[in-house]
C-alpha cells in the first residue's frame, strides 16, 4: 500500500506549489480574533493546524470554532482555552461534551444534508476552514480522503481555506478532489491519522444485530450509522448476496465484508457496483483498503443524506440508534434528558430516504436498557429535556434485543403494545401501568401484566423454503393481535374447521387475546412470519398447553392455506418438539380429524415415539419424546 501511496501524488509538489507553503504555526497567524473558523471532520481532523491554533490561543479571543464531529484532541476545549475560543458544533463526540453541557460551548442541532446550505448560502459565513487532504498529483488534484462530508461545502465557501498535505491520507474516489489553487495556504505534514476503534460488542449489541439481520434481504443496500450496534451487525450479513451500501459513515468492518463478496452494489439504481460513503472513523487497515481503490466512491453530505438520493435505493435499509423512546414512538438521540449528548446527524435524512425507498427499512436500534440496566430507555413518556430526533409520525421499525416492533401507520395503542413487547421484561409491568394511566392502552389490559414477559431466546429460528424466502419463528406477542386476526379471516373455511374443529366466520376479541396473552408457566407459542414492507406477515402459528399432572402438552398449529405444502407445518412442530424437550416435557397430545390427512402426514413423520386412537372421527395422538 505504500508503494501506493507513493505514485498516487506528484512527488515534487513542495517545489512546485512553494509559494503557496507555510509552516503550521506561521499558518494560523493569517487567523484573526472574532472569526468563524471550520475544523475539519473526525479522523480527518488537522491536528498539527488545531494545536499551532490552541497555542496561538491569546491572540484570538472571541474566535468561534464550527466543526461536525472531531474524533482527534480537542484542545482548544480546555477550561483555560475557553476564554479565547467558543465550540458550535453540528454534533457533540466526547472531546466537547463537557464543554457543551456546561453552557460554555454551542450545539446546532440540524439535519446533515442541511450543512451546506448554511455555509453557501450566507447564514453561517466561514472566514477560515482548516482541513488535511492527500498531496496533490501530477494534475494539481487533491484528495479530501477519509472526510468529504460537509468538509468540501466548508473548503468552498470559507474566505481562506488552510490545508494540511499528509501522505498518510488516503486517496479516495468519486467527488473528492480540490484543485490545489482552491486552497490558500498549504502545511506540509507527515504524521499518522487518528485510529478509532469499537468496544468490544456487547451482548445486546449481538442479540440486536440478529434481528437487523432478518430484516436484510438480498439485495438491499444499507446504511450503517454510529456505534457498537452497526458494528455487531456487519459480520451477520457475509453470508447475504447482492448488498448495497449508501452511508455516511464507514469502519472496519466493511473490509471484512467486503472480502466475504457479500457486498456487489449490482441491484443499486445508482451509483450501480460502489460502496458510497462520506466519512470513515476507522484504523490504518481501513485507510489501506479505501486508498486509490475504485470500489468506493466518497461524496459529500448533499449528497449522501440527500433524502431523495436515499429513497432511489430499492429496499434502502438505514440503521440509526437512540437513546430513549417513548410509548408513542418518539425517538430521542441527541440529549439525556436537557443535557445534550450527540446530535441530530443523518438520522432523519436516512429515515426519511428510507422510509419512502421502494422495500425500504428505515430501522432505529437501541439496547432496552441504560446504566448497567438501572432503567429503561423504552419509557412512557421521554425524560425532561429531551429533544425529539425523529417524530412519532416518521418512526418505522425498533428494534431491541427483545424483538422487532413495527409502528409506522399503527395506533397509539398498537404502537404501546408493540413497545411494551421489546422492553426489557423488569420494566414491563411498570410501563403497562403507566400506559393505562396516561390512557394510551384500556385498562382491561391490567390483568394480563403477568403475561408480559419475554420468550426466551430458544424459540427464535429460521426456515429456508425450497423457493429462497425465508420464514423467521419467534414468540407470540401482544403486538401480534391485529396480525392474529388477519391471520384468522385470511384462512380457508376448510383450515378454520380443521384447526378449531368447529364452523366459524368471525374470532372474538377475547380469544384472539387469549392467543397472544401467552401464560409462560404453562404454555409456549410461536409464530412463522415473512418480513413485509409495513412490518411482517404472520404465515403459520403453534403452541403447546401444559398439564402439569401428566408432563404432557397438548400441541396444536395452523398455517396460512397459500402457505401449506411447504414443510412449515412439520417444521413447526420439530421446532415446538425441541422447545418442550428443553424444558423437560415427556411428550405432546393432539387431536386430528380424520379428514386431515395432511395434519395427519405431520405428526406421523415427526421424530418421536407415535401411537394414535381414531375415536368418533377424530385422531387422538400421543407423541413421545425420546
Amino acid at each position: 500500500m505504500s508503494t501506493t501511496k507513493r505514485i498516487s501524488y506528484d512527488p515534487d509538489w513542495q517545489q512546485k506549489y512553494a509559494s503557496m507553503i507555510l509552516t503550521a504555526a506561521e499558518a494560523v497567524k493569517k487567523l484573526r480574533p472574532g472569526q468563524r473558523v471550520f475544523v475539519g471532520t473526525g479522523c480527518a481532523e488537522p491536528m498539527t493546524l488545531v494545536h499551532a491554533l490552541t497555542q496561538r490561543g491569546a491572540a484570538l479571543t472571541d474566535t468561534e470554532l464550527v466543526h461536525l464531529l472531531t474524533f482527534g484532541e480537542a484542545p482548544y476545549a480546555n477550561k483555560e482555552m475557553r476564554r479565547y475560543f467558543r465550540v458550535n458544533s453540528f454534533f457533540i463526540a466526547k472531546n466537547v461534551r463537557e464543554v457543551i453541557q456546561e453552557g460554555l460551548g454551542d450545539y446546532t442541532p440540524i439535519h446533515l444534508s442541511d450543512i451546506p446550505r448554511l455555509f453557501k448560502s450566507g447564514q453561517l459565513p466561514l472566514d477560515a476552514a482548516l482541513i488535511q487532504v492527500t498531496p496533490p498529483d501530477a494534475n494539481g488534484m487533491c484528495s479530501l480522503g477519509v472526510s468529504v462530508d460537509i468538509v468540501r461545502s466548508a473548503a468552498e465557501n470559507a474566505s481562506l481555506v488552510i490545508a494540511e498535505v499528509n501522505p498518510n491520507m488516503p486517496r479516495t474516489h468519486g467527488n473528492s478532489l480540490l484543485h490545489v489553487y482552491d486552497l490558500d495556504v498549504l502545511v506540509p505534514v507527515d504524521v499518522p491519522l487518528p485510529e478509532v476503534s469499537y468496544a468490544e460488542e456487547s451482548a445486546e449489541a449481538g442479540q440486536i444485530a440478529e434481528h437487523l439481520a432478518a430484516l436484510i434481504e438480498d439485495g438491499s443496500t444499507v446504511e450503517f450509522g454510529i456505534g457498537r450496534i452497526p458494528q455487531a451487525l456487519m459480520p451477520l450479513l457475509t453470508h447475504k448476496r447482492d448488498l448495497g451500501i449508501h452511508t455516511e459513515m464507514l469502519t472496519d468492518g466493511i473490509v471484512d465484508l467486503v472480502e466475504s463478496g457479500a457486498v456487489t452494489g449490482e441491484r443499486k439504481k445508482i451509483d450501480h457496483g460502489k460502496i458510497v460513503a462520506s466519512f470513515c472513523l476507522g484504523t490504518r487497515r481501513l485507510y489501506d483498503f479505501i486508498d486509490n481503490n475504485p470500489t468506493f466512491a466518497f461524496h459529500p453530505t448533499e449528497y449522501i443524506n440527500d433524502p431523495f438520493v436515499i429513497s432511489q435505493q430499492p429496499k434502502m435499509v438505514a440503521i440509526n440508534t437512540a437513546l430513549e423512546i417513548d410509548l408513542t414512538g418518539q425517538v430521542c438521540a441527541d440529549s439525556l434528558g436537557e443535557k445534550f449528548y450527540s446530535g441530530v446527524g443523518g438520522q432523519g435524512d436516512f429515515n426519511r430516504g428510507a422510509g419512502k425507498a421502494s422495500g425500504g427499512r428505515a430501522i432505529i436500534a437501541l439496547p432496552s436498557t441504560a446504566k448497567g440496566g438501572k432503567i429503561s430507555r423504552i419509557v412512557t413518556h421521554l425524560t425532561e429535556g429531551a429533544g425529539v430526533v425523529t417524530t412519532r409520525a416518521g418512526v418505522h421499525y425498533v428494534v431491541t434485543e427483545y424483538g422487532v416492533a413495527y409502528l409506522h401507520g399503527k395506533s397509539i395503542k398498537e404502537r404501546a403494545l408493540a413497545l411494551l413487547s421489546i422492553a426489557h421484561p423488569k420494566f414491563r409491568p411498570q410501563l403497562l401501568r403507566e400506559a393505562i394511566q396516561s390512557k394510551f392502552l384500556p385498562a382491561d389490559l391490567l390483568d394480563k401484566e403477568a403475561k408480559l414477559v419475554a420468550g426466551p431466546r430458544e424459540l427464535t429460528t429460521t426456515m429456508l423454503l425450497n423457493d429462497g424466502t425465508q420464514l423467521f419463528y419467534r414468540a407470540i406477542h401482544p403486538t401480534d393481535e391485529p396480525r392474529m386476526r388477519q391471520l384468522f379471516y385470511n384462512l380457508s373455511q376448510e383450515t378454520i374447521y380443521y384447526r378449531f374443529m368447529q364452523h366459524m366466520t368471525t374470532i372474538p376479541r377475547k380469544q384472539v387475546l387469549e392467543m397472544t396473552y401467552v401464560d409462560p408457566r404453562t404454555e409456549v407459542a410461536i409464530c412463522a412470519t415473512v418480513p413485509e414492507a409495513y412490518g411482517e406477515d404472520i404465515v403459520a402459528v403453534g403452541r403447546y398447553y401444559l398439564d402439569p399432572k401428566t408432563n404432557r402438552a397438548e400441541v396444536a398449529f395452523v398455517v396460512a392455506d397459500k402457505w401449506q405444502r411447504k414443510g412449515i407445518g412439520s417444521f413447526m412442530l420439530n421446532h415446538l418438539a425441541k422447545i418442550a424437550r428443553r424444558s423437560g416435557i415427556s411428550g405432546f397430545t393432539a387431536e386430528v380429524l380424520r379428514t386431515n390427512r395432511p395434519m395427519q402426514a405431520v405428526f406421523n413423520k415427526a421424530n418421536c415415539k407415535v401411537r394414535s386412537v381414531l375415536q368418533s372421527d377424530v385422531y387422538h395422538y400421543d407423541l413421545t419424546f425420546e
